[in-house]
This record gives structure tokens, sequence and C-alpha cells, in this order.
């Protein structure tokens, strides 16, 4: 029997250190991450300090041929540059070392191709990627038949060796009008959702938080989990039954990450604006990993860049199951019992300990593969969704049936019990509603 399986390219990190502060060996770490996600091997990284990017070649000389007797050692076939390079850089890099070139916008692009399975998601997918070329026509000549793809060459036209710039534009123009058409659907079916007055929350977070593990623990979804770089694309919105018979949308958005195409944040906004129209933002964070911090800066960033500033956020630090497996490893041989800095257990659940959010009303840690702290985050979510608002019983004349209809459009209708001298009703309404229900 032929086994036949995915061949891996051999590659080569580059970065460039502009201080003595920037974190790009953190940077090129995550890089390798994205290349192996898009079926590459890395096989040597460089790293070039310098006070500014070379406008022609992104590194200089002496590292490129440095770069080039490497790939000749190792067997690298091509190099994966940290940063977005221009047209001029890409050529001259290519014509220098005689490999294939490409940045790390590329391989996103390349990823995103390789994830979409929906029509919208590949929709955004190849406006992204059709974006990015239409910025490198000029200037590239020969080497514009490399465009093809990134690792695996995926992506919308790979055949098609030189690309007119008419017929990009021309196809931009056609898929930004289905999107168009994605995007009015998208926003009947918001539409519908704040007519049936059922809270929305964004679940959002770096790529590989969680997000999904969450999203399936708490609603039963079917989402595909992997402990990879966007693993999952597409959208997925699901209802979650909370304490007192109330219910909300959690719906799972992209994963964000440092340096993240522009051209990507435009193809996706549709999709991403899902969090812009949320009632909550649940923040997931991987707080077993050393960037955390980073992370999160990077998640409040882009969510500003998309105008989410004013909804309420409660941040889940999530993965804690890593996090208290390694401390009690390292603490095998001490009393037995792991306590950080401030005196708590960092893998105790429902405790927050050392992690911080100042910018959530609320926070949790948890763990969304074992499934402990959901409960928690479930009150959470209701407590945050409650806030604004005023618990009301009360039983109405039959007279005053109409008010339900208040109650229904501006809170949520716990309960309505049909007695003999009236409606006795359990809700949440907001105070500037209270009043006139009295």
């Amino acid at each position: 029997m032929i086994e036949l399986k995915e061949i891996e390219e051999p590659v080569l990190l580059a970065g460039v250190a502009l201080s003595d502060y920037d974190d790009t060996d953190q940077s090129l770490d995550e890089l390798e991450e994205l290349a192996s996600t898009a079926g590459a091997v890395v096989a040597g990284r460089v790293i070039q300090n310098r006070e500014r990017v070379h406008p022609g070649t992104y590194l200089g000389k002496g590292k490129l041929e440095e770069i080039k007797a490497l790939a000749a050692e190792v067997g690298a076939v091509g190099v994966i540059c940290d940063d977005e390079l221009s047209p001029a850089q890409l050529r001259n890099m290519e014509d220098a070392l005689e490999l294939k070139v490409m940045d790390r916008t590329l391989v996103i692009l390349d990823i995103f191709a390789s994830r979409a399975r929906t029509r919208e998601g590949k929709l955004q997918v190849e406006l992204a990627q059709l974006k990015y070329r239409a910025t490198r026509l000029v200037g590239l000549r020969s080497s514009l038949s490399r465009l093809g793809g990134g690792i695996g060459t995926r992506g919308p036209g790979e055949t098609k060796l030189e690309v007119d710039r008419r017929l990009i534009h021309e196809r931009i123009g056609h898929l930004k009008g289905e999107l168009k058409d994605v995007e009015r659907h998208r926003e009947i079916t918001r539409q519908q959702r704040e007519k049936n007055h059922v809270p929305v929350a964004a679940i959002v977070g770096y790529t590989n938080a969680g997000k999904s593990t969450l999203l399936n623990r708490l609603t039963g979804a079917d989402v595909p989990e992997e402990d990879k770089l966007f693993a999952t694309l597409d959208p997925t919105t699901r209802s979650l039954a909370l304490s007192g018979k109330e219910e909300v949308l959690l719906t799972d958005t992209v994963g964000f990450i440092r340096k993240l195409p522009h051209h990507l944040i435009e193809a996706f906004r549709s999709t991403l604006e899902e969090a812009r129209y949320a009632d909550l933002i649940i923040h997931v964070v991987d707080c077993s990993n050393p960037q955390m911090e980073l992370q999160m800066h990077v998640v409040y960033e882009t969510l500003a860049r998309l105008g989410v500033t004013d909804q309420p956020v409660i941040t889940v630090f999530n993965k804690a199951d890593l996090l208290r497996g390694r401390a009690e490893a390292e603490c095998m041989e001490s009393s037995g019992s792991y306590q950080n800095e401030s005196g708590t257990n960092p893998g105790g659940f429902g405790q927050t300990g050392v992690f911080k959010d100042f910018k959530a009303e609320r926070t949790l840690i948890l763990s969304a593969k074992t499934g402990e702290g959901l409960e928690e985050l479930k009150e959470a979510i209701a407590q945050v969704l409650r806030a604004g608002r005023v618990y009301l019983e009360k039983l109405f004349p039959y007279d005053q049936a109409g008010k339900l209809q208040t109650i229904r459009k501006y809170g949520t209708l716990l309960s309505e019990e049909y007695t003999e001298d009236g409606i006795a009703v359990e809700a949440y309404v907001p105070a500037e509603v209270y009043g006139g229900l009295l």
C-alpha cells in the first residue's frame, strides 16, 4: 500500500530588531507556529539588529549572505520575514537569495485560505488575498508569477501565472458586491435578534486562546477544536440558557494576532462587527501563555480599530488546567501547596489571583477543556446583563396586559402566570422603564 502525506517545506525565519527592547524573538516564535500551521517546517532563524528596516532588501547585505549560506546548509527552500514586505523588498530579496520569499501577511492569508469553509469565509479570504496582490503588481515584473500562494500554494488564481491588474480590480469589485449581499443578510438577522430582545455576547480573544472549546462546552456546538492558530475561521452563533429562564446568544469570532493584516480586518469587518453590536464581550485569554499580557493588548487594540469600546467585558483566563499542572510539577518537592506571590492558588477556579484586567467588569479563571468554572461564568454573564436593570415582581390586572409588551420589548420576561386576579409577572426591566410599569 502506498501512503501519501503532505510534503513539509523547510524554511528560514527572518526578523529585524529595531531596539534592545523589541520582542522580536517572541514574535518569531509565533511566526514559527504560523509557518507550522501553514504546512512548513522551520529549519532556522535569523535576527538582525538595525536602527531601521532596509528599504530595499529588508535586511542588510551581510545578513542576506548569511541567510543564503544557512539555507544551503539546512536545505531550506524559502524565507519568511516577520514583517510585511514591499514589492521592491520582495523582488530584491528573491534576486539576492535565489529562494522563495514570503512575509508574515502572506502566511496568514495562506492559513485563512485553508481554513475557510463557508461561502462568506471564502469570499472574505479571496478579497483579502486580491487586495494584497493588487498593491504588489507595480514593480514585481518577473517575480509576479511567484505570488500564486504561500506555503502549499493555496488560494484563488494560483494556476494563472500573470494576473492583469484590471481583472484583479474587477474581481475585487465583484467580491465586494457579493459580500454586501451577505452583509445585508447579516443585518436582517441582527435586526431579528433585536426584535426578539435576546442579548448577544461575542466571544473574542487571541488566536488559540480556547474560544471554540468554550463555545462547545457552554452550548454543545460542534465547532472544530485544534491546538493550532486560526483553527476556527467561520463565526458560529449558539443559544445559551442562563438561570431564571434567561437566554443569551453566544457568537464565536475570528481569533486575533499581532500584526494582523489590515486587508483581513477590512475583508472580515462584517464578521468582526458582530462584536460591535453585541451586548457583552467575553474576552478569552490563555493564562498559561507567557505572552498573555501582550496578547490581551493586541485584542483590545484590534477591538478599538473595529470601534468596540463601550460594551461591558468579562475576561476569562482560560487553560487554568495547564497552569495548575505546570505549577504542581514545579513544586512537587515543596510542601505540595503552590501559591503565587499574592498568596493565592493560580489553579484555583473562580479566583483571579494575580490575573487582572482593569478594562473588564468581571474576571474569572476557568478551564474550558475540563469544564471547571463554567457555572461561575454563566452566572457572571447573567449578572452583567442584568446590570442597570431592576427586578420586577407584580400582578397586572388584565386591563393592563399591554404592559407585558413593554416588558418584552425593553426587558427580560422571566415568567408569566395567568390567574383569576390577573397576570403574575417576574422580569428584569431597565430602570427608566420600571416606573411606568408600577
